[in-house]
């Protein structure tokens, strides 16, 4: 108990570190950092959406820089292929026998972080490449298993506002992104900042704060910090209000969603929701967690229909009001008609 302590402590106060780090390189963005730690302390991978110039790349490669995880950017192009990603077998010559022998060469796949860059740029078979790579944390060629690293941290770009040539991902494999992360512009105050540091001759140097073992401690802490009952409750009701055939969902969301979220959303609710506690400083997950976290789970996972497009509504808009919507202290039992009759008698 009182290395857990320790661990959650040690992981808190080097959250602290990793922030204070990425602010020598990173202006302001600091609701999608915390996102990014959230997400990779809770082991799943995000997409990033924002227009160009946004420092997404020199957000990521930093963060990786202050990890001291090894990081690999893939520039995904229409004409880039499964194995450019995940590595190909090639025919290698023992010059001592003169025998040949196939020779597995790695792709940019196996590192720590990877930079999926313009995800929706390349066709669907190189997509389904990486995902299935995300979600099996291996790699097969030849009939061989490769695993992955025992860190694999996955942050896909896309850019919303150039739309010819592009494949966008399916909302099936939406779904094996932990969170969707959108990167806003930065405010007055922060953009002269950005304008002044990139204009001129200082180059900050970034420390190495955690490796990729104690990422791996963490992680597992991060499952072990406590959900109580009422908080499972409040994520798997969430989620399941975000379904238009479910009996408990609103009758906004029966009006204008099409598909809702999935088991997926209610796992990365839970563990998001987590992550964000001990970086809080809290040592127990609460409903605020899941709440917050609520926003970067679901809005990839809900499928709008025509009404919600034609009235101006959005995923974040509509998860806002089902998050006020819904109360976190209320679960199945007080929520049965039975119970408001004998509370209300």
């Amino acid at each position: 108990m009182h290395d857990d302590l320790q661990a959650v402590e040690s992981l808190r106060s080097g959250y602290q570190r990793l922030r204070s780090e990425m602010a020598k390189v990173i202006v302001g963005q600091e609701e999608v950092l915390e996102q990014l730690f959230i997400a990779l302390f809770a082991g799943g991978h995000c997409i990033l959406e924002g227009v160009p110039g946004l420092a997404k790349t020199l957000m990521i490669s930093t963060l990786a820089r202050c990890l001291d995880l090894t990081f690999n950017r893939v520039q995904f192009t229409p004409d880039l292929m499964p194995s450019d990603i995940t590595g190909t077998e090639v025919i290698q010559e023992d010059k001592a026998s003169g025998t040949r022998m196939f020779k597995f060469l790695p792709g940019p796949i196996f590192a720590n972080v990877i930079l999926a860059d313009e995800i929706n740029r390349t066709p669907p078979k190189t997509q389904a490449a990486l995902l299935e790579a995300m979600q099996e944390r291996h790699v097969t060629v030849g009939g061989t298993r490769h695993d992955l690293p025992g860190v694999f941290f996955v942050l896909a770009t896309q850019n919303p506002i150039e739309q010819e040539g592009t494949y966008p991902l399916p909302e099936a494999q939406q779904d094996r992104f932990m969170f969707k992360v959108n990167v806003g512009y930065p405010s007055y105050k922060e953009e002269y900042c950005i304008a002044e540091r990139t204009t001129s001759v200082r180059a900050p140097q970034v420390e190495r704060i955690f490796d990729s073992a104690q990422i791996t401690g963490f992680q597992d802490i991060v499952r072990r910090v406590p959900a109580a009952p009422d908080v499972l409750h409040y994520a798997l009701r969430l989620a399941r209000a975000t379904r238009p055939d479910d009996a408990t969902s609103a009758p906004i969301v029966r009006e204008m969603v099409t598909w809702g979220a999935g088991p997926r959303a209610v796992q990365g609710l839970i563990l998001g929701g987590k992550a964000r506690a001990i970086i809080k400083g809290r040592h127990h997950v609460a409903a605020e967690d899941v709440a917050a976290v609520a926003g970067p789970v679901m809005r990839h996972r809900l499928v709008l229909n025509y009404s919600a497009e034609s009235e101006g509504y959005t995923t974040d808009r509509l998860i806002a009001e089902l998050v006020e919507l819904i109360d976190p202290n209320e679960t199945p039992v007080t929520a049965d008609e039975r119970f408001q009759k004998v509370l209300s008698a």
